[in-house]
């Protein structure tokens, strides 16, 4: 993500004599950046997240020179509402539009290995009512570290949550992925991505575990576009292994398994 960095315009004096201009100031220690984007639909971990139709992105970050940094991001979605597994056992719809997250970490480099560590929380603000058996609120915080080298990430997430995405017992559900981004030229890079995401728990007495259920592994591949003045667009295709039992439903994606193959296409812009 490319940051703004913020500055201090040097103003210049004339006076009778002689003109005497006043010192650069030194750079802030930290940047503050936005971005919004357009995208065909939110496809998060190869799961869509909107049905399979279009969602509108945005975020927020602050990144001191220390490495500490603090950000927010949004996005519309519907997989909790679309699901009539979750409708609620009092009368009063169980619903949520939005994605809300909040996160912060510590990020920095030693020579060419990277390395990152933060918490995530992700917020889904709606409407609850009764939540039927096995299901609970789809709030989840997450803890995340990560080390990269050159082109290569390689990341776990762990949740520390009773939850994870509205699924009961789930506390110690992992994801662990590895990304490849190669730059071809100078405005063109490759994405490579595979992820797997490992459920643990059981949801109820009597109910299948977790990981029969929602364990799955996903791929990626895509392109990114740099189109300058901090645009960018990317396309990418992407797979699961994801089990219809966990992920097809009649009243969702038109009965597809939201972990079916999908093409995204994006464009967005920083700030």
């Amino acid at each position: 993500m490319r940051t703004f960095n913020k500055s201090i315009l040097t103003i210049a004096l004339a006076c009778v004599t002689a003109p005497v201009f006043a010192a650069d100031a030194p750079a802030p220690d930290y940047t503050l950046t936005a971005n919004v984007g357009l995208t065909s639909q939110y496809v998060y971990r190869g799961i869509t997240q909107t049905a399979s139709n279009p969602a509108v992105q945005g975020g927020a970050d602050f990144t001191h020179s220390s490495g500490f940094y603090l950000g927010t991001w949004g996005s519309n979605i519907s997989w909790f509402t679309d699901n009539p597994a979750n409708a609620s056992t009092s009368g009063t719809s169980n619903s949520a539009s939005m994605e809300w997250d909040l996160y912060g970490g510590f990020r920095n480099t030693i020579g060419d290995i990277g390395y990152d560590v933060g918490v995530l929380q992700y917020y889904y603000p709606g409407t609850y009512g009764t939540l039927p058996t096995g299901v609970v609120k789809p709030d989840t915080t997450e803890v995340y570290g990560a080390l990269s080298y050159k082109w290569v990430t390689a990341k776990i997430s762990y949740a520390v949550s009773n939850g994870l995405f509205g699924v009961a017992d789930a506390n110690g559900s992992y994801y662990a992925d590895l990304t490849v981004n190669i730059p071809v030229a100078d405005t063109w890079t490759i994405n490579a991505h595979v992820g797997d995401q490992k459920y643990t728990g059981t949801a109820a007495v009597g109910f299948p575990s977790n990981d029969s259920l929602y364990s799955y592994v996903d791929y990626k591949l895509g392109v990114t576009k740099d189109l300058g003045t901090g645009w960018s667009a990317t396309a990418y295709y992407t797979s699961t292994d994801a089990k219809d039992a966990g992920y097809k439903n009649a009243a969702m994606n038109d009965g597809h398994n939201l972990g079916a193959d999908h093409f995204v296409a994006a464009i967005s812009k920083t700030f």
